[in-house]
């Protein structure tokens, strides 16, 4: 049986790649909204849930055959996963560029669009995730053939092996295979792993065939036992499970990303530990029915679940902002450990525990049992991130998704104590531990603080996609999403248009603002008089505009403003406006995942098919790493034949203005004549200088080459939707984490 584990190790941890390498590509082809994450996602399992299913079903009509027929079934589907390393990315940027052309995206709205995308994603997609579903009954089905008794409990056997893999694949890819090959590159590794997955089935199946004819003569099959008399309570149990483990994911994202930061490394440690506790848990389980063999043993039901209450709970604490522990990656992998691996332990526990009591070896009830399982995991983000999330914030929600676990402890808890003779034992410690687990509960929810207590001043807002905090007084107002700072308020977001809109060979028609922030260059641009288009990724922050602006009410309802809610890149794709400016400001930090999807070579040739002749492009870059820099500069030039650059009024970060005619070069006395009165006055509200010609000046004045900022770095690849600098950068700050040419 020792092959069964290495092969399901392998192909958890393709499963894993693919699954992080698809949704990225999905999101640069659809959009980084919530609701196609939550398509791609939900497609995703389904097709497990599809697969699983009707592989059992099928592993029940073969039943008889020997080994080596299950294992060959179970070598295509290891095959067909492998192919998708291959079509999946191209399919999807197929899929892109048909609607593109079609011109679905403009003619049908948002609403159209995210159904041509999904119906899109749903195709490409399925019938490469319904044969990872399919895995677990053939291999079961294989065991069975081969082992008869042995095989009682092999769903556990392969879980662990399947859950170690993709442990290893979310490390191996986010630390290491993105960063030194890029998207497809990573993909192609995973596929060429699956046909050696595949390759190693058929040489089993070969080893096995002889055993199988001598096993079939004397023993036909494995005695099938039949089905637990609790079946549709351990059925409903696997789908709550699965439910409230993904829906308490969402919330752990925004729970911890104030303490890590939004990178792709943050959410990769949150995943890294669920499923590095979820191993340690179906390792325990598997030492516990080894130590009952034979037995039978009352499973430890109510008082497990009892404590899954309990511990869905500790991320309340986690997460509480008084714990003396830093910022940072390390720091926050230890909150994350502490808020997230108790609970993921006892699922690992329960969850291959009760698959294994159903099926008791059995491919079809497995498949079942795993279905129900994962339909389960598309339900609980979607409650979650949809409903409980907007409705009751980060706390109440963890607390009205731990309230199952105890419900389920309740409905346990007669039927455990009915059984055996050792009632009374069992009594007690089920009361002690499920006092224990209500005390807890308690002191959890009233002793616990959130982030958002750290402003005393402030106002929350909660959506689908964010928790957004608008803080502070004054100059010192600010806006955080997540838990993470966004923006203040700053002459720098002013720059961005007047700059831009001065620069123009024409008197501008029309604007186009990318992330909305505070909404202070949009707010400039409407100074010019001219329609002004503001795109925000988080519904809930163009409310806050009065927060931080006096006439920001006005400046929100504005006759000449439009605010779309949208992704920047997906309303480009859309729409076909046609704009003389284009500011572009990416929320930080430049290493903020998907980020990059708004720096790439991909999306600046998206961004120049919707300017005018003659329009600008302002991009907007923070003060990075040299490569980073470097890469984005290049990734300009490869659009755009004119570039221009000027370090930014603040001393920090620079402006990219690029063009496809050549960009005027304006003393600052010009570029000040050329403002409108309100322009005028907008462009020294928060100074520094006291007139628009000091602060042109101030700018222009220290204009860059682009060739210099190309090679700060000599050896920077250009940035583009495969290889995302900016976000995958741990090997190199490992390996030159003191070098001070990796910053600019």
């Amino acid at each position: 049986m020792n092959w069964f584990f290495v092969f399901f190790l392998l192909s958890g941890f393709c499963g894993l790649v693919y699954q992080v390498v698809w949704l990225r590509i999905a999101m640069a082809a659809f959009g980084v909204t919530t609701p196609m994450v939550s398509i791609v996602l939900s497609v995703f399992m389904a097709g497990l849930a599809l697969g699983s299913w009707g592989a059992g079903r099928v592993a029940r009509r073969l039943e008889g055959r020997p080994p080596a027929t299950f294992l060959r079934w179970y070598a295509a589907t290891e095959l067909l996963i492998g192919v998708s390393g291959l079509l999946v990315a191209p399919l999807l940027g197929w899929g892109r560029a048909i609607l593109e052309s079609s011109g679905t995206g403009a003619s049908w709205g948002s609403a159209g669009y995210y159904l041509a995308s999904g119906a899109w994603v749903i195709l490409t997609l399925l019938p490469f995730c319904t044969a990872m579903g399919a895995t677990f009954p053939f291999a079961m089905a294989g065991i069975r053939a081969a082992f008869g008794d042995e095989s009682r409990r092999s769903f556990s056997f392969l879980y662990v092996a399947n859950v170690l893999g993709a442990l290893a694949g979310t490390l191996g890819s986010a630390f290491v295979f993105i960063e030194l090959l890029g998207f497809h590159a990573t993909l192609l590794v995973a596929a060429m792993m699956n046909v050696v997955v595949a390759a190693g089935a058929l040489a089993v199946a070969t080893r096995l065939a002889p055993k199988a004819v001598i096993r079939t003569a004397v023993e036909p099959s494995c005695k099938l036992v039949a089905p637990p008399a609790n079946t549709r309570f351990l059925l409903a149990f696997l789908f709550t499970t699965g439910l409230l483990a993904l829906a308490l994911e969402v919330v752990w994202t925004r729970q911890f990303v104030p303490f890590q930061g939004p990178v792709v490394y943050a959410f990769a440690t949150i995943l890294a530990v669920y499923l590095m506790a979820t191993v340690v848990g179906s390792r325990a389980y598997r030492a516990w029915a080894k130590r009952r063999e034979g037995a039978e043993g009352v499973a430890p039901w109510a008082g497990a679940a009892c404590a899954a209450g309990a511990a869905a709970l500790l991320g309340l604490a986690a997460s509480d902002p008084r714990l003396p522990l830093s910022q940072g990656l390390l720091t926050g992998a230890l909150r994350v450990a502490a808020g997230v691996g108790p609970l993921c332990c006892i699922l690992g526990f329960l969850t291959p525990m009760v698959v294994d009591r159903l099926s008791s070896g059995d491919p079809d009830r497995a498949g079942t049992a795993y279905a129900v399982n994962t339909l389960g995991c598309i339900v609980g983000p979607l409650l979650s991130g949809f409903v409980l999330l907007p409705t009751l914030g980060e706390r109440w929600t963890t607390v009205v998704l731990g309230l199952p676990f105890f419900a389920f402890a309740v409905a346990a808890a007669p039927t455990v104590l009915r059984r055996g003779k050792t009632g009374a034992g069992r009594r007690s410690g089920l009361l002690f531990t499920a006092v224990a687990s209500i005390a807890a509960a308690v002191v959890l929810v009233a002793a616990t603080k959130d982030f958002e207590t750290l402003y005393p001043q402030r106002i929350v807002k909660r959506d689908h996609t964010a928790t957004v905090i608008a803080t502070g007084q004054g100059m010192g107002k600010g806006l955080l999403v997540n838990g993470y700072g966004i923006t203040v308020l700053t002459p720098v977001t002013k720059m961005m248009s007047h700059l831009t809109l001065a620069m123009l060979d024409h008197e501008p028609k029309n604007g186009l603002v990318l992330c909305l922030g505070m909404g202070t260059s949009y707010r400039s641009m409407l100074t010019w008089g001219i329609p002004t288009t503001a795109v925000e990724l988080v519904p809930s922050i163009p409310s806050l505009l009065g927060y931080y602006h006096a006439d920001g009410e006005a400046v929100r309802t504005s006759p000449l403003g439009r605010i779309v809610i949208d992704d920047a890149r997906r309303f480009l794709e859309r729409t076909h406006d046609s704009f003389d400016a284009i500011i572009v400001d990416p929320p930080p930090p430049v290493e903020a995942a998907a980020s990059s999807l708004l720096y790439t070579a991909q999306f600046y040739e998206i961004a120049s098919r919707r300017l005018r002749p003659g329009g600008i492009l302002q991009q907007w870059l923070p003060t990075g790493e040299r490569i980073v820099v470097s890469s984005v500069a290049r990734a300009l030039a490869t659009q755009f034949p004119h570039v221009r650059v000027y370090p930014s009024i603040a001393g920090w970060g620079m402006h990219f203005l690029a063009s496809a005619k050549p960009i005027p070069h304006r003393l600052p006395e010009e570029l000040a004549a050329r403002l409108p009165k309100a322009a005028a006055d907008d462009i020294v509200e928060w100074g520094p200088h006291g007139d628009a010609e000091s602060q042109f000046r101030a700018v222009v004045e220290k204009e860059v080459p682009l060739q210099a900022v190309i090679d700060i770095d000599p050896k920077a690849p250009v940035l583009s939707d495969d290889r995302p600098v900016n976000e995958y950068y741990f090997l190199r700050r490992l390996f030159a984490p003191g070098n001070p040419s990796q910053r600019r």
